[in-house]
């Protein structure tokens, strides 16, 4: 039987930042990274559509987010000449329709108050900015000047691991199928492969599954898979101006070099979880909801020709859709970093910083992560994130 000061479940963008940041914290006990599928094939990081942006509705998210880009602006100090991740940081374009226009005003006055550099604009302003732009049905919008985009989910990834290799970390190819729990602590895991590892913190970082992690544990997290397809076509147009657009439904696009890719809009509060196995794009919807809602948009995409599609899967908190950072109360060892339903990976490294912070000095320093706390997941009481895209 082995032993580990530190298991971490879950090797992606999440787990790897705990990691790497309980390193730079000073951190020099064992830590076992536990990843069941190195190769990140069936992984939300990388099945993401892997952007950034600042225009969220709570001020924790903004600063979450606001860390991430500080890191992406200094990749090369961090990770060594040469680091780059393909960050296009051409923005974000929220519209609003007359209903939404409130809750889009009091979104940016939240954002302009964390400096984040976003513009109000109505729909003549949008329209002189972007001409290929259909303003109809549209009373305003918010637009990212700088500090959001996109950028390569795997370049990132890899760099976190990359950082790892020289950092004394084991390597853990497994999944975990069961957790030991003793006088209120986890005392350890269970591997697949019939190996059983002491733990003196376990830190759940499982993503989608997450939820299932912490019921091995007999805690409850009401996190779970939410499928999310992703639809990549071409178009005659060509807009090198264009942001990552979010129109008032929920549908956004977004160019990905000579090509476009969409998505969003599925029923958030009347699916269910997914089939673990399943990622099969759902082109039915492609058809029926996102094409429609594009020409109308941007009446250049009427004539479109889809050419293949993907499909991931959200770490869904069915609560609040926001995450849950930090120990679980009656099992303090138990650390969780999970269900941040979509924008894990522009806030991984910030969570990570943060659960490193609270393992190594008791207390977050960086970014208090205390609202997103489990105790409102026991108390079920909502911290909710109202851009969810």
């Amino acid at each position: 039987m082995a032993y580990t000061d530190i298991a971490i479940i879950g090797g992606a963008i999440v787990g790897s930042s705990i990691t790497y940041f309980l390193r730079e914290e000073g951190f020099a006990g064992r830590i076992a990274l536990i990843e069941r599928d190195p190769q990140f094939a069936h992984s939300a990081t990388t099945l993401s559509c892997a952007s950034i942006r600042q225009q969220f509705s709570i001020a924790e998210n903004i600063r979450l987010s606001r860390f991430t880009l500080g890191l992406f602006r200094d990749l090369e100090a961090r990770f060594g000449a040469g680091a780059d991740i393909g960050f296009h940081e051409k923005g974000y374009l929220i519209l609003a329709s007359p209903a939404g226009e409130a809750v889009l005003r009091e979104n940016h006055r939240v954002q302009a108050a964390e400096g984040a550099d976003i513009v109000l604009e109505d729909a003549a302003a949008l329209k002189r900015r972007f001409p290929w732009l259909a303003a109809e049905g549209i009373a305003a919008g918010a637009y990212g000047l700088s500090g959001e985009g996109w950028f390569d989910a795997h370049a990132l990834l890899s760099l976190f691991r990359k950082a790892l290799r020289d950092r004394a970390i084991d390597f853990v190819q497994d999944s975990v199928v069961g957790i030991r729990t003793a006088g209120g602590k986890a005392v350890g895991v269970t591997l697949a492969g019939g190996v059983t590892l002491d733990a003196g913190i376990v830190i759940n970082a499982a993503g989608p599954q997450a939820g299932g992690i912490a019921a091995l544990a007999g805690l409850a997290l009401p996190v779970e898979p939410r499928k999310r397809s992703v639809f990549v076509f071409e178009a005659r147009d060509r807009f090198d101006d264009m942001p990552l657009l979010v129109d008032p439904s929920g549908i956004y696009v977004r160019p990905e070099g000579s090509v476009y890719i969409t998505g969003g809009a599925e029923p958030y509060e009347t699916d269910s979880a997914a089939d673990p196995a399943d990622f099969e794009p759902e082109w039915h919807y492609f058809e029926e909801v996102i094409w429609p809602v594009l020409a109308a948009r941007v009446p250049a995409f009427e004539a479109i020709k889809a050419t293949r599609a993907w499909a991931g899967h959200y770490d869904y908190n069915t609560l609040d859709q926001n995450a849950v950072i930090g120990p679980h109360p009656e099992m303090p060892n138990f650390l969780f970093c999970n269900g941040f339903s979509g924008h894990g990976l522009q806030q991984a490294p910030a969570a990570g910083r943060a659960i490193a912070e609270l393992v190594v000095h008791g207390a977050y320093r960086t970014i208090d992560c205390s609202a997103f706390g489990y105790e409102r997941i026991a108390e079920g009481r909502p911290f909710r994130e109202l851009n969810v895209i």
